[in-house]
């Protein structure tokens, strides 16, 4: 292997190994939101509890 190779080689392994860029940038771009965002079908009602009938169940 000769030195020119060899230099290649260590260039290669040292971008493979650097540590990623920062990502502070990324973070700046992203948006804030102080509340979760209200789904599109939300009528700001108080969905009612409805029980199973009778020797009903449910399991998920």
């Amino acid at each position: 292997m000769s030195e020119l190779e060899f230099d290649r080689l260590l260039d290669a392994v040292r971008t493979a190994i650097a540590p990623p860029a920062r990502e502070d940038f990324m973070l700046a771009s992203l948006p804030l939101f102080n509340r979760p965002p209200r789904a599109a079908n939300d009528n700001g009602l108080v969905w009612p509890l409805i029980p199973f009938p009778e020797g009903w169940n449910a399991a998920c």
